[in-house]
């Protein structure tokens, strides 16, 4: 399951950047929107692929007054 998760994810990333490749050029606004849409869609597709493949999230903790340890997970 990881493994299909993570070539999905790496696919979803190639989509995002060919769509951003596209977005560079001369398009039609009817182009325009389509990739746009179409990147929209890549980009929540990743969020949710990063959700279910890591579903730990790590903050970075940074405050000058407090030492705390640098990626510890707050709540």
């Amino acid at each position: 399951m990881i493994d299909e998760n993570l070539a999905l994810i790496r696919s979803t990333i190639n989509n995002i950047r060919r769509c951003r490749r596209l977005l560079e050029n001369q398009l039609t606004a009817a182009e325009r929107q389509f990739v746009e849409r179409r990147l929209s869609e890549e980009r929540a597709t990743l969020e949710a692929l990063r959700a279910e493949t890591f579903p730990i999230a790590f903050r970075l903790i940074h405050n000058g007054s407090e030492n705390r340890q640098l990626g510890r997970y707050q709540e």
